[in-house]
């Protein structure tokens, strides 16, 4: 049907196989036009808005918020007004694509629940009272296949209830908290009073399902993993969201509040009771780290070579560099960078990456050299491309540009993808040495260390030097220990006679 467009996932990037839908940026119904922000999509590495790539109006949005779907997935439908919900409808069923829902705490699809009328209970003060009393035929073990929310599924653990005996209520039969209330009253049990929603960040130990109310997909992992229900959260977030920090805020105020539970035997008093933890589930871009690193040790044969480069010169040269040129401050990584560039070009088989595919080895003219750059949130390497060509003031400015554009999450893919050489520097740390593991497809890694004074022999005297540990792991499919040895003596060079980089 001509007149219904499909808005569907982008693959920004090589490496983009997936996407999750944080949030729609407008509603059904809303006209837009080409370029307009229509909603965000994070990726394995950064989360970008996606933009209208025509003119038309939102008529059905098909992947909810906390959806994960494959790249070229539909995302939602525009249609002019002429165009029927039920044409729209059948266009959907005929492609095979159905709404997405929305994604609960644990990860798991919740379909919207009817309203159930609350019990007089859940409106009383948020100190439990009276007991709950499960009758025995109701008692057992739930099986994994049970259709029901994960606070229920809690519920349930907790009393040894076997959710099969429970009659769901929700859409296509899911049982909720209130269907396992209900479920206890009509056997002959007692439920006790549940501690009311406090929705302002006070602790009120809300016991309702919160897997309607608006949060980020961050903000869900970790109340789950911290147990906090959202409806005890202040909701200060973009369109009026919980987000982490509204999680952190309930967290404290829990802890100077603490649950009466905790002083029960069973509790944090028991000197016998389990030490406490904080369990913090893998975030996108630690997942994506994971998986490719994972892969690089099983499959790269990593060997290793390490040197010591005496840096007396190079710092010297920064110094003055630094003291004379105006708006330039050079940082030692930056001439590790120009160095590792000159030393690529003059032993081109290291700038290297090996198509597994295809069982051969790329060998790239520029060298297009990655710079690992921690985040909270995990690793990112953007690359200063064709960083042989550049001076070490152009190095400088892109590196540190490209770390803010890091730290912000406003790298574009082709800021980060790809590259031919990784540097991984920790000497800011005080780390003297370590190995660094090669990111594929590349064929090296190079870990430096801090420079440190150490006494030297020269000329047959101990004299104090500078010296700075590299260690070069290079992947032995496409590189041997000779080419690598080679590489260090041209990258000794460069940064032991720094003046060759500005020729």
């Amino acid at each position: 049907m001509s007149d219904i467009k499909l808005i569907e996932v982008p693959k920004w990037g090589l490496s983009m196989d997936e996407g999750t839908v944080t949030a729609w940026l407008i509603d059904e119904g809303t006209p837009f036009s080409k370029g307009d922000l229509l909603c965000e999509i994070e990726t394995s590495k950064i989360t970008n808005e996606l933009e209208a790539p025509f003119d038309g109006a939102l008529r059905r949005i098909v992947a909810k918020p906390g959806a994960t779907l494959p790249v070229g997935a539909v995302l939602a439908v525009s249609a002019e007004a002429a165009v029927s919900d039920a044409a729209i409808e059948e266009f959907l069923t005929g492609i095979g694509a159905t709404p997405e829902p929305e994604q609960s705490p644990g990860g798991q699809p919740t379909p919207a629940e009817p309203q159930v009328a609350p019990t007089p209970a859940a409106h009383e003060s948020a100190t439990t009272t009276g007991t709950t009393t499960v009758p025995d035929s109701l008692r057992g073990k739930t099986n994994g296949d049970a259709f029901a929310t994960p606070h229920s599924r809690r519920l349930a653990d907790e009393l040894s209830i076997d959710l099969g005996r429970v009659a769901g209520t929700g859409r296509d039969g899911r049982i909720s908290v209130a269907d396992v209330h209900d479920a206890i009253r009509s056997a002959g049990g007692t439920v006790a009073d549940a501690p009311s929603p406090s929705r302002s960040g006070v602790p009120g130990r809300s016991a309702e399902d919160d897997g309607t109310v608006g949060a980020t997909p961050v903000a869900r992992r970790l109340a789950r993993s911290l147990g906090i229900n959202l409806h005890d959260c202040r909701a200060t977030g973009s369109r009026g969201r919980v987000c982490e920090a509204d999680i952190r805020e309930a967290e404290r105020l829990f802890r100077l509040v603490p649950d009466p539970v905790a002083a029960t035997p069973g509790g944090a008093d028991n000197p016998h009771a389990a030490p406490e933890f904080e369990t913090i589930p893998f975030n996108a871009m630690r997942k994506a780290i994971g998986q490719r690193l994972q892969g690089s040790k099983r499959n790269a044969p990593h060997f290793r070579l390490t040197a010591d480069l005496q840096i007396d010169n190079l710092l010297a040269l920064r110094k003055e560099i630094n003291a004379t040129v105006p708006s330039v401050k050079l940082s030692v990584n930056d001439f590790i960078v120009k160095a590792c560039a000159a030393a690529l070009r003059k032993v081109p088989d290291v700038n290297v990456q090996f198509d597994e595919a295809a069982q051969s080895v790329l060998r790239f003219s520029a060298a297009d050299i990655s710079v690992a750059v921690a985040l909270p949130s995990g690793l990112i390497t953007p690359i200063v491309r064709g960083a042989e060509s550049k001076s070490l003031a152009e190095i400088s400015g892109e590196v540190h540009a490209l770390v803010t554009k890091a730290k912000t999450g406003k790298l574009t893919p082709e800021e980060f993808q790809g590259g031919t050489f990784t540097i991984s520097n920790l000497g800011m740390f005080g780390v003297r040495e370590f190995d660094a593991i090669i990111n594929p497809p590349q064929g090296a890694i190079l870990a430096v260390g801090a420079g440190q004074q150490r006494p030297c022999v020269v000329d047959g005297r101990v004299e104090a030097r500078t010296m700075l540990t590299v260690t070069l792991s290079c992947d032995h499919r496409v590189i041997d220990g000779a080419l690598g040895a080679a590489f260090l003596q041209e990258l000794r060079r460069f940064v032991e006679s720094p003046a060759l980089m500005l020729v």
